[in-house]
């Protein structure tokens, strides 16, 4: 029966860590003005809720080939001061357009690697952002480690400032994968990174972890979640590998035929949630997992479970501010996204100006939209009661929605729709019967496949 849903939904669909998608932005040039303005309205209608803040930091050593991530590859650690001087300025211009001291909640920084970057670098980054806001009583700070150059002083300084979460890019640890993807990691050095991180104090601690990937085995995702037993992360992430040639061309070393077929990833992604299950973890959403005592597990049992551009979190402030290049901003009514080659974000920087590209400001309808596709992914369950045009969303969808029930992925009662366990693995299937855009478009190959 899972080969039957395979072969039928194993479709390009978003990810929907926004509505409307990236693809759908409207507006392709947004003003500072424009944004400012819009961005300062949303926060004066509650200005004491906390903001988040993403910093970008794109520079990496070596191309790690399975990677859609932005990024720029080299070794010249030169560039590091330029780069830490554009976006304390950019975070200067935010700071100047708000009327009163923001209050920070949450600061990610995501790459890239964001420890390319020297302690000393980030120190002076952060010191920076830091220096005049005010900090959220229970305010998190987070960034994404690379096991091979996480030192302890990076864990150290970051510590010092506040940070006590980090989440480590595993993917597998069998040398044949490594070799494929070009990231050959050994367990000595995760193992180091997580000592060092355990013995500072660090509270949380994620794996990220990608099925599907080149050349990948059932046996060699078994063996790396074997290996995981003895870091027991708070947190794991076991993402689908998204093959998008065509906009990531460092996949085109290798083709669909060095790749599991859509059986095998099943059967991958199947076993390692069992192991996973078995090991003490809960099934946040569609590819995370997490500890009893972990505050996304908390979260989906209060239904507070929140979704952004970063993934699940408990996250529920409406503002983020996204510093660096293709750094996404988004207020729940608006969304704009940074130059994404660096030295056109660092020359517009210079020239006292947002880099800012192509952006979007939500309809009503938009909004309502949605929140009901973040209920469906975070809650597993949503009401098409609140308004007359959601209502009309659903029924349109109701045929293909009674089918979905016949084989066992939703529930439906009414003008209500709850997702099975089942149903969580064609999640993002179910979302898209919600998205007018994707079928007023039809755009093919823009999105990755669904599973």
């Amino acid at each position: 029966m899972y080969t039957q849903l395979i072969n039928k939904y194993n479709k390009p669909v978003p990810r929907y860590t926004s509505y409307p998608t990236v693809p759908y932005w409207t507006e392709t040039a947004v003003t500072q003005k424009q944004w400012l303005s819009h961005l300062n309205a949303v926060h004066s209608e509650n200005p004491d809720e906390g903001i988040s803040l993403y910093v970008h930091l794109p520079f990496c050593e070596s191309l790690c080939t399975y990677c859609g991530c932005n990024k720029r590859i080299t070794k010249n650690h030169k560039v590091e001061s330029p780069y830490i001087d554009a976006v304390k300025k950019e975070w200067k211009i935010y700071q100047s357009s708000f009327t009163q001291k923001p209050t920070v909640k949450y600061l990610h920084l995501g790459g890239g690697t964001p420890t390319f970057f020297s302690p000393e670098s980030l120190r002076d980054l952060l010191q920076s952002i830091l220096k005049d806001v005010t900090l959220a009583e229970d305010f998190a700070f987070s960034f994404e480690g690379h096991p091979n150059n996480t030192t302890k002083e990076h864990l150290a300084v970051l510590a010092s400032l506040g940070f006590d979460r980090v989440s480590y890019g595993i993917q597998d640890f069998d040398l044949t994968v490594q070799r494929a993807i070009n990231r050959i990691q050994p367990l000595e050095n995760v193992r180091n990174a997580v000592k060092w991180a355990r013995e500072l104090g660090y509270s949380s601690i994620n794996f990220d972890l990608v099925y599907g990937l080149p050349f990948q085995t059932i046996e060699a995702l078994q063996d790396t979640i074997e290996k995981i037993k003895e870091f027991k992360p708070e947190r794991i992430a076991l993402y689908s590998y998204a093959h998008v040639p065509w906009k990531s061309k460092s996949q085109r070393g290798y083709d669909e035929s060095n790749l599991p077929g859509a059986d095998d990833k099943l059967y991958m992604y199947t076993y390692a949630k069992e192991m996973l299950t078995n090991m003490g973890y809960h099934s946040i959403g569609m590819d995370h997992f997490a500890l009893e005592e972990d505050e996304l597990t908390r979260a989906v049992k209060n239904h507070s479970l929140n979704r952004n551009f970063m993934g699940y979190t408990t996250d529920r402030s409406e503002i983020m501010i996204g510093l660096g290049c293709s750094a996404i901003s988004s207020t729940g009514k608006g969304f704009v996204q940074n130059e994404k080659v660096v030295e056109t974000y660092q020359n517009r920087i210079g020239e006292d100006s947002l880099p800012l590209t192509i952006g979007h400001f939500s309809s009503e309808e938009e909004i309502m939209v949605g929140k009901v596709i973040n209920q469906i992914i975070c809650l597993r369950e949503t009401s098409f009661f609140q308004s007359k045009a959601l209502s009309t969303l659903f029924e349109k969808a109701i045929y293909q929605l009674q089918v979905m029930e016949e084989e066992g992925l939703v529930e439906l009662e009414d003008y209500r729709l709850k997702v099975t366990e089942k149903g969580m693995l064609f999640v993002r299937n179910i979302c898209s019967l919600f998205d007018p855009k994707l079928y007023e478009n039809n755009q093919g190959n823009m999105f990755s496949k669904a599973v």
